[in-house]
């Protein structure tokens, strides 16, 4: 029993590490951190947007397995890492998709050529309500 029980935390650790090591592979190759960064012209914080990084994806990963969030923090702690979620996920998708060029190709085939950015706010819009439809609707 005992000898399962370490072979199953051994494994486990073993698939957080490999899935940790994915999400990070990922982030890097996407380059979310040198795109943000030219974006708000802020190239001298490079170090600090990367600690940031790490320590976001270390304290998230505790509060996600010990459930420290709602028990110690409260409500509000679990809302602003909510938010905070979404905006990381919003960024992973937005540079996934610069990455694969699906915003050119999408407009080129429907033969748009004004209102780029508020095709894409658009789309934004629909997929936040789409998710807030599905997590209190129809969950």
């Amino acid at each position: 029993m005992l000898i399962s029980k370490i072979l199953l935390g051994a494994l486990g650790l073993v698939c957080g590490i490999a899935t940790a090591a994915g999400v990070v592979a990922l982030v890097s190759s996407l380059g979310i951190t040198p795109r943000m960064v030219g974006k708000s012209t802020t190239a001298k914080h490079i170090l600090l947007y990367e600690d940031f990084i790490m320590a976001g994806a270390v304290i998230g990963t505790i509060f996600a397995v010990f459930n420290f969030g709602m028990f110690f923090l409260g409500t509000w702690f679990l809302i602003l890492g909510g938010i905070f979620a979404g905006i990381f996920v919003g960024c992973l998708a937005a540079a996934l998709a610069e990455v694969l060029q699906v915003w050119p190709i999408l407009f080129r085939r429907t033969h748009l050529k004004y209102g780029l950015g508020l095709s894409m706010l658009c789309f934004s819009i629909g997929k936040a309500f789409g998710g807030l439809y599905y997590f209190f609707l129809l969950k």
